[in-house]
């Protein structure tokens, strides 16, 4: 593994209408104990202002959080944006209440990984450092 220049940046964000963010702001905290940036939008997000805070932040990984079963519609926008933005090498990840069904649909669209409520944090961390160290 090589050693990184900079700590990984992590954008952590709640897309759509949702306001309950005590799961993404657990893992933002823990992320950041773990050694990585991590800048958190809070909720009510729009796509729009999810890749324009990731390009501003210059981050390596978006992590999208889902509770209010709009993971599919808000993915596929968050990655469109991205994409118009010249983006496509983020590493996106969602998580939260996310059937298992569809989870193939978010892998098709372009979600690197997905974690449910069964995630441990130390399997986020994980993945979240080994993404990142294949995607340098």
């Amino acid at each position: 593994m090589a050693v990184r220049s900079r700590p990984i940046r992590v954008l952590v964000a709640k897309p759509g209408l949702d306001g309950h963010e005590m799961g993404a702001k657990l893992v933002a905290r823990v992320l950041r104990e773990a050694g990585m940036e991590v800048v958190y939008t809070g909720p009510r997000q729009t796509a729009e202002m999810v890749a324009a805070a990731a390009l501003e932040e210059d981050v390596d990984v978006i992590g999208l959080s889902f509770l209010s079963g709009s993971h599919k519609e808000h993915c596929r926008q968050v990655l469109k944006h991205l994409a118009e933005l010249g983006m496509d090498d983020v590493i996106v990840v969602a998580g939260g209440i996310i059937p298992q069904q569809d989870v193939p649909t978010l892998t098709e669209i372009g979600v690197h990984k997905v974690f449910g409520p069964d995630t441990t944090i130390t399997d986020i961390i994980e993945y979240v450092e080994g993404a990142v160290d294949r995607s340098d």
